[in-house]
Formats: structure tokens, sequence, C-alpha cells
């Protein structure tokens, strides 16, 4: 088997697992979470809670998406009180977002319960199992996120 070949049944392998995975991910979380928030708006509060505070800008990069889908699931979560905007005290034109006291509560709520849905099948793993499963999977997202998997490490 060529060098070509190989690599074309392991990518052929990674798009059917992520495929599967990624589908009965979003379905759970949509089963399990939705009364308190869709996967984007966890998602995007995920990344809100993680940075302390973003800016919407840094929020449609992060999910590769317009400015405009972004406006509208932020202007959905500030609705509800789930986060809030400020401006940047140096320049009026900056705004940014973070997750409010109300917000955290929700996020806590649902972030429970991803760990319930994932919990169970990460338990048919060894831990180093998982931990190099997850290394090669940040590994992969932080080269994506670079220059196209141009990254020199």
């Amino acid at each position: 088997m060529s060098g070509n070949q190989e690599a074309k049944e392991l990518i052929d392998r990674y798009l059917n697992a992520s495929f599967i995975v990624g589908k009965r991910f979003s379905t759970e979380l949509r089963e399990h979470i939705e009364e308190e928030l869709t996967a984007e708006q966890f998602g995007a509060m995920r990344l809100i809670r993680t940075r302390g505070k973003c800016t919407p800008t840094e929020l449609a990069d992060a999910f590769c998406v317009g400015k405009s889908t972004i406006t509208a699931m932020i202007s959905r979560l500030v609705t509800r009180g789930l986060i809030e905007r400020t401006g940047d005290a140096k320049d009026r034109r900056v705004i940014y977002l973070s997750v409010t006291p109300e917000g955290e509560k929700i996020f806590q709520i649902a972030d429970e319960k991803v760990q319930g849905i994932l919990t169970p099948y990460l338990e048919h793993f060894e831990q180093h199992e998982v931990e190099t499963f997850i290394n090669s999977f940040e590994r992969l997202a932080t080269l994506m996120q670079d220059a196209g998997g141009e990254h020199k490490e």
C-alpha cells in the first residue's frame, strides 16, 4: 500500500469517526441542555468564561462564522441576562463580552450535564489512552487554527 493510499484511509477513518462523534454529541447536547442553552450558546459561553472576556470578533473567529451570526447569538444571551457587553475605557468602538453571575449559574448546570454525557464513554478507556487522544486532538486543533497545517514546532 502506498503512502498516499495509507494517508487516504487514515483520513477516511478520521472523517467517519469525527462525523459519528460530532452528530451523536450534538444530539445528546440538544436533548440534555437545550432547556438551558443551545450547543452553540454553550460553546460561546465556555469560550468567554475561559478567556474571562472577549470581543465579538474573537468569538466569530473562534467559531469560524460571520459577525452577524455571532451578533444574533450574543443578543439572545444578553437578553436572557447570561452575558453582558462592556465598552473599552480607551476605545469606545471595542466591546467586551463577559459571563454574568446568572450566566455562570446556567453554564454550571449545562456543564454538569455535558460531563454526565461524556463520562460514561470515557470510562471505556484507560487514563493514558484518553490523555494521548486528547493531546493529539489538541495538536490537530492547533495546527488547524494556525496556517492551514503549516505550523512549525
